[in-house]
């Protein structure tokens, strides 16, 4: 099998690509990632070089082999129950508080193939009860989208998630479907997937009392980075939390939250 080699030119090119339409901040150390991402694109249409695939994608529509190509360059890892403090203070200190009536809306900012969100979906079901609630997930990706919206995972996928939530929220596949688990569709009416690309501005999707925005600012510049959180703080109720994974800081763009504990900060 012929083995592409990218230029420093042509990487250049895909990582300011990258990085004016989502944002991303591609190091060096990438190279090779997008090599191997790329490459299958590039046997697709059997192209001999990376700057013929990329003249392709900066002439293509946004709904075609653009969005192919973003879907590639952006990194999808996800599993159920991630960071298990934060679905603890999720529990303890917010849901067990909760005293309005209202819709509680969670937003899951970066939802890749929905795990985080189904994690959510079981908790606020088995805590809320017969109080109203339901989750806005989003991603760049409409590959990783598709997946999500069937919420159907490979066993081996979901150590995370606790027995009785197991019991309660997941059918476990038969026949063909063996070694798979579809989650209950009570859950999947109750949680929406919807393209959103966080770097552009985000349009009428309401308010919210709990945004997950995780392992994902990482990948931004400073300046990107204060764009975003700006933008999720004005989506944020009063009082509303933000959580960000535990490799990540807020430090100099925070503007308009409070730290609570480290990585989970309320909206002043």
């Amino acid at each position: 099998m012929l083995q592409f080699k990218i230029t420093d030119s042509e990487f250049n090119s895909f990582r300011s690509f990258i990085y004016d339409h989502a944002g991303i901040n591609l190091s060096d150390e990438k190279k090779t990632l997008v090599t191997s991402r790329l490459s299958k694109r590039l046997r697709h249409y059997s192209f001999n070089t990376f700057q013929e695939y990329f003249d392709l994608v900066v002439a293509s529509a946004q709904d075609g082999e653009r969005q192919t190509a973003i879907d590639l360059l952006t990194t999808n890892e996800t599993y159920f129950f991630r960071e298990p403090k934060h679905f603890e203070f999720l529990e303890k200190e917010i849901l067990a508080n909760l005293k309005n009536r209202k819709t509680f809306r969670v937003w899951s900012a970066a939802s890749s193939t929905g795990e985080e969100a189904y994690s959510i979906a079981m908790l606020l079901d088995a805590m809320l009860g017969l109080k109203p609630w339901e989750i806005f997930a989003s991603d760049i990706s409409s590959r990783v989208l598709r997946k999500a919206r069937q919420g159907h995972y490979l066993q081996n996928r979901i150590d995370g998630i606790p027995k009785e939530f197991l019991r309660k929220y997941c059918l476990k596949g038969v026949g063909d479907n063996e070694g798979t688990l579809l989650i209950d569709k009570k859950l999947r009416q109750k949680v929406s997937f919807e393209p959103v690309n966080l770097k552009r501005p985000l349009g009428d999707i309401g308010l919210f009392e709990v945004i997950f925005l995780r392992n994902v600012l990482i990948y931004f510049d400073l300046e990107t980075k204060a764009l975003i959180i700006k933008q999720l703080v004005e989506k944020l109720q009063p009082d509303g939390y933000l959580f960000i994974g535990h490799s990540e800081s807020l430090k100099g763009v925070h503007d308009g939250l409070e730290t609570v504990i480290p990585t989970v900060y309320r909206k002043i």
